[in-house]
Order: structure tokens, then sequence, then C-alpha cells
């Protein structure tokens, strides 16, 4: 076991009461190691009452904060150490009143939003599934419902057209004893925003400075964000080219629509609706969505590059979502997502939890460093598509005199790169010839 401090790890010289706050930060979290005995530097201090703290550390801890710990001593050195390891509880564990987590190496305390959010991700119940008391039927939209239950045929086949709208909505666990739930007003409110005020969807516009050309605001219930979304998205913000097919002129865009339909519907499912609103930012040759709220334990972002479990932070709205035939329940959203983007010749989305919450990150220029290096160029070829960015074209002469090269070098590396459909040539052979971006 390596010692020095972390999420899961942390390091104290003796015991103190004030260490129960570190073994409620490890059980609210990813559970972790309170290693006793060790100085700063993490060499044991020695002159512990290992017997003692053996018998008095697993009752403080149980009769304080509820947790059954393993505590065990082991030999640094030639000097006894302790280790108190604490497991994840699927209760909130307390501590003198107050609920701790891990943020990185260091224990905080829980409050306000964060701590509501966390008693109800413990509890049997999701956000979504709390009545919301002042809601009534007038506020819910029947033009999306009626859209609903025309997508929901397949998967609905046996409810009736006519039902009464709570009745609806209770076949959908959306409504509680003629009471609305949460989900029932995202879902298909009127004005979800009058209810829950983060309830929204904002679009910025960055250039390549990260300063601010332009923005929107997206209300209304979730289908309608999501339509409003693409709308949006299509006529103002990713238009790259057109082409024609046939007879009709057809719209390219940057990222292909699937797979931002997609991200945009994960990013409203398993959205922490107590925190920030969702945001989309649009860069020259990027294009990230953010949700509040990380990914479900123990799911890493590594993970959703392949089939994983699916494990929505508002069971309601997912239920619903695939009722509507827009999702599947299986943890495939994401693989679709890296699997059209790569159908696009576009480079792999990044996944990355950040700021308290998640985002996925498309590349609209494929031709990123990072993508580069991943092709094993050297760098004279990099440093060439990159000088590409900036000029139409490049001949085989300036490609010699860019990198002090001779002619074969030049035209070995120039074929290569033609090869592996980066550059496209034109021109007449010879001193005619040009390389251009293949897009």
């Amino acid at each position: 076991m390596r010692f020095s401090e972390s999420k899961t790890m942390e390091i104290k010289s003796t015991w103190h009461d004030s260490n129960l706050k570190t073994v409620s930060a490890f059980a609210n979290s990813e559970g972790g190691f309170l290693v006793i005995g060790l100085d700063d530097s993490g060499k044991p201090v020695g002159n512990l009452k290992i017997k003692k703290l053996l018998e008095d550390i697993p009752n403080k801890i149980n009769s304080k904060c509820g947790v059954l710990p393993k505590v065990y001593s082991k030999i640094i050195l030639k000097k006894e150490i302790l280790v108190v390891e604490i497991n994840k509880s699927e209760a909130p564990i307390s501590y003198n009143g107050h609920f701790f987590t891990r943020v990185g190496s260091t224990t905080q305390v829980m409050d306000g939003k964060y701590l509501s959010q966390f008693l109800i991700e413990r509890s049997s119940s999701t956000w979504d599934e709390y009545i919301t008391p002042e809601a009534t039927k007038k506020d819910i939209n029947l033009n999306t419902i009626a859209k609903f239950k025309e997508n929901a045929k397949e998967r609905l086949p046996h409810v009736k057209e006519d039902l009464e709208l709570l009745l609806f909505l209770e076949k959908l666990n959306l409504a509680d004893k003629k009471k609305l739930k949460r989900a029932a007003i995202l879902l298909f409110g009127k004005n979800p925003k009058h209810f829950f005020t983060n309830a929204f969807l904002r679009i910025g516009k960055f250039d390549k400075d990260g300063l601010l050309v332009s923005s929107d605001t997206i209300e209304g219930n979730l289908f309608e964000q999501i339509e409003k979304a693409i709308d949006l998205l299509k006529v103002k913000y990713l238009i790259s080219s057109t082409k024609i097919e046939g007879l009709y002129r057809k719209e390219v865009l940057d990222i292909p629509e699937d797979a931002l339909r997609e991200a945009i519907i994960n990013a409203l499912i398993h959205r922490n609706y107590v925190g920030a609103h969702t945001q989309i930012k649009i860069y020259p040759d990027k294009f990230s969505i953010w949700n509040e709220g990380g990914l479900p334990y123990p799911l890493k972002p590594t993970d959703l590059r392949d089939n994983h479990p699916s494990k929505p932070r508002n069971d309601l709205l997912a239920d619903v979502f695939f009722k509507a035939g827009l999702i599947e329940t299986w943890g495939q959203g994401t693989i679709k997502i890296i699997e059209s983007c790569k159908s696009h010749t576009l480079p792999e989305p990044h996944f990355k939890e950040e700021f308290g919450g998640f985002s996925v990150t498309f590349f609209t220029d494929i031709f990123t460093e990072d993508h580069l290096n991943k092709l094993s160029l050297n760098d004279r070829q990099k440093k060439s598509v990159l000088h590409l960015k900036e000029n139409l074209s490049i001949s085989n002469s300036k490609y010699q005199e860019l990198f002090s090269i001779s002619k074969a070098t030049a035209t070995l590396e120039l074929t290569l790169l033609v090869k592996l459909r980066i550059l496209k040539r034109e021109g007449t052979r010879g001193a005619g010839t040009i390389y251009k971006l293949n897009i």
C-alpha cells in the first residue's frame, strides 16, 4: 500500500476525534483509508499505543458514526502504524450533526443544494420522483402529451388514447393520488422554469480567444428544449457546408445530428436539477455540452467507450424518454455517439467529469493536435497541417523551405499525408502540384 493523501487516503500522525469527519467523508464518498502514525512526509512517527487504539477506534467510530470499520496495524520502517479502512456506505453518515465528503484530498462539509442532492441520492427515491405540491393539471402542456402518445405507441400499445390526463400520468408513474411529480412538470409542463428556476438550457458561441460572440436561452419542457436546441443549432450555429442531393440542397452540420441529439438528451436526463442549468458551448474547433452532476459511482469516463451499466440519475425522466423511443435502457448512448463521430471521420468525443458535472466535447476539426499525435506523424508533418489551417495550400518547394529538408524527404512525407487522407493533391505533376487539407 502506498501512503500519499488522495480522495481515498488521509494521513495523520496521531488519532483525534476530529478524524471522525474524515470517516464520515469516506463513508459518504467512495470509501478510503485513514492512516494513523505517519508524519507529513509519510515517515512513521512511532510511539503509538497500538493495542489501546485497536480497541478504542472501532468503538468510537461505531458509536459516533454508525460505521463498522476494519482497523489493523502494519510495520513500516520497523515502526507500527494503524490503518482504518472505511467502506462506502449506502446510507448517509453524519458526525456531530454534519455530513462530510471528500473533494480531492480534502474533507469538506456538505450543505445547501449539495447536501440536498446527496441525501436524495442515498434515499430510495430519485429527485424527479418527489411531488410538486403546487402544480396542477393546468400546468401540463397538452400538445406535448399528444406528441408523446404518438411517439410512444410502439412501447405503450395498451394505453387508451382518451384516458383522463391525471390517470394517464399515473400510468406513467408521473403522478400519485392526483398530485404531479417533478418529472411530470419537467417532461410535460407548460413552464417548468416557474417551478424549477434552473430548468433551462443555454447556448453560447465563443471566438478563438474564448470571448462570447452570441448566446441563446432555451426554455420549455424537456421535449421542447431538445427540439428547440437542435433547430437553433442547425440554423444558427453548426452549419459548415451544403451539398446537393438530387434536386435538393442539403445542409451539412459540423457534428452528426444523431450524435448531437443523443448527447443533449443524455445531458437533460442525467442532470442534477438542484444545480446549474445545462450549458452548450461552441468554439471554432469544438463543441461541448455540460450538465451538473457527475457519473454515478463507480462509473468513470473511460467506461463510457464500452458496454456499461445504465444508471440514470432521474429514473422517471429516463423511463419516459425510453417509452417515447428516444433512448435505449442499456447504456448504449455514449457508444452510439462515438460510432457516429467515427463514421463521419471526426475524432472521438471526450467525456469528462469537471466543475461538479459531466461534459462531452465534440471536435469539429479533425486536424487537432491530439488527433494528429495518434497518427504517428513526425513534427514536420504535424506543423504542415497546422500551417495549412492558416494557408490554402502548400507546394513541395514550400514544404522544403519551411523545414530545411531535401526534395526527396518532402515528397516522401507529403505522399504519406495524402495516403492517410489528411491532404489531397491538386494540379499538374511537378512544379504545378499543390497540396490542400482533405476537407
